[in-house]
């Protein structure tokens, strides 16, 4: 895997890979990560790199090392503050499931004045498409739009599009999503979604919409999601 020094210190884009692989359940709870010699393959770097972004890991609790053991998954829940944005993935793992996310396009759009999405987004979006594969199936098609107020130069440039986590990075750019507004319905996939989920023509799915707010009211983050919920039902989890 290809790495990339403008997104700042490898051990830091290592150790966000490797966490979002143990959010995921890639690396299940109580097994033992890939050894620095296989990751140091894997990434192109060296043992001291992989070594920091192993020790961050160690630091935050997701990893602990053990003599003659390995380097074993001892939490796979995050701490953050977007943890109720991001429960539903983490009540998968939790079950034993394993969540792969696939990038399939982002890109810079520009709003024209006058338009629907000019006074949503503003004057620029970055659209990015994913697919999340269950158990090696395919789950969940979504497709972020990213506000102006998301984006470098106020939407002139656009955020990684090989971003582990979506939240995780709005969060680094100091922009905390305080409130989500979710609403479901069930109607019939488009085409291309429907292939995408490996479901028939004309399958009924369940979407959501979700709305993010940042702490002033502003809308940060709009997206589509298309479940295929033969697979797997929705999970809720409200706390008490």
């Amino acid at each position: 895997m290809s790495l990339k020094r403008k997104q700042g210190p490898l051990y830091q884009q290592i150790q966000k890979i490797l966490k979002d692989r143990i959010l995921h359940g890639v690396y299940p709870l109580g097994s033992i990560i890939p050894s620095e010699p296989q990751l140091e393959k894997e990434f192109g770097v060296s043992k001291m790199t992989v070594r920091g972004a192993v020790q961050e890991l160690s630091q935050e609790g997701y990893v602990q090392k053990k003599s003659g053991v390995g380097t074993i998954v001892m939490r796979n829940t995050s701490y953050q503050k977007l943890s109720k944005g991001k429960r539903f993935t983490e009540l998968l793992v939790e079950a034993g499931h394993k969540l792969e996310k696939k990038l399939l396009d982002s890109k810079l759009v520009t709003n024209d004045p006058g338009t629907e999405e000019y006074s949503r987004y503003g004057p620029y979006c970055q659209r990015i498409e994913r697919l999340y594969i269950l158990n090696g199936q395919p789950y969940i098609h979504l497709t972020h739009f990213l506000t102006a107020a998301a984006l470098p130069g106020g939407g002139t440039a656009e955020i990684g599009a090989d971003i582990q986590s979506l939240y995780d990075s709005l969060e680094e750019k100091n922009i905390v999503l305080e409130n989500f507004k979710d609403r479901f319905f069930v109607e019939q996939a488009p085409p291309e979604v429907c292939l995408l989920l490996a479901l028939p023509p004309g399958t009924h799915v369940l979407v959501r919409l979700r709305n993010s707010y940042d702490g002033e009211g502003r809308l940060i983050e709009h997206s589509i999601g298309c479940y295929n919920t033969e697979l797997h039902h929705y999970l809720v989890n409200y706390d008490t």
